[in-house]
């Protein structure tokens, strides 16, 4: 679990939960810091498990051996589920917290990509890879920074949508960077997305 959180990473989405708390008013940091890691605990749970042999079978993130490479495909497995669960832990699992990253959104983002790999799909389908697989925990950060510094219901709405193109955008950039970087450039497999 450690190998995985400590490899590094941008650390995006904690960074947009604690400015959208900051942004409306949330000024105790003792508040959002137990979400912030939440968010990064599960976001590296779905690498370790997104780079497992049976779905990208990655050799690379971060710039490092993944977690299967370096530990084994059992302990990368049950390193990955201890992070989600250690996220609810820490977290005391807020709704939005639990909604966003699950079957109806990051999880259930992955299942399609997986299920389309090699396929030509429509524009619908790849709308709605990028709105789960990616969006979705961007979309949770920013809103959980926003609930917890007493937004509004209104203003929570909003910002889940400003979230989903800053998600849409990130996944955008990622794409076109797989296909014109090198793996030393990006920290993990170029082409392999």
């Amino acid at each position: 679990m450690n190998y995985s959180v400590k490899a590094g990473g941008k650390r995006l989405r904690p960074m947009l939960m604690a400015e959208t708390y900051e942004m409306f008013g949330g000024a105790d940091s003792s508040v959002i810091e137990p979400f912030m890691a939440a968010i990064e605990m599960i976001h590296t749970y779905s690498l370790i498990h997104d780079d497992l042999p049976a779905l990208d079978n990655d050799a690379l993130r971060r710039g490092m051996p993944t977690a299967h490479i370096k530990f084994g495909e059992a302990m990368a497995i049950l390193a990955g589920d201890a992070l989600l669960n250690y996220a609810f832990e820490t977290a005391k699992a807020l709704q939005i917290l639990t909604r966003k990253p699950g079957i109806y959104g990051m999880i259930g983002g992955q299942t399609v990509d997986v299920e389309q790999e090699n396929k030509a799909i429509s524009f619908d389908t790849l709308m709605y890879i990028h709105n789960n697989k990616t969006a979705a925990l961007i979309e949770c950060a920013m809103m959980i920074g926003a609930v917890l510094a007493g937004a509004s219901e209104k203003e929570v709405s909003m910002i889940e949508q400003i979230a989903n193109k800053v998600g849409i955008a990130f996944q955008i950039e990622d794409d076109i960077l797989d296909v014109v970087s090198t793996s030393e450039e990006i920290g993990k497999p170029a082409g392999s997305d």
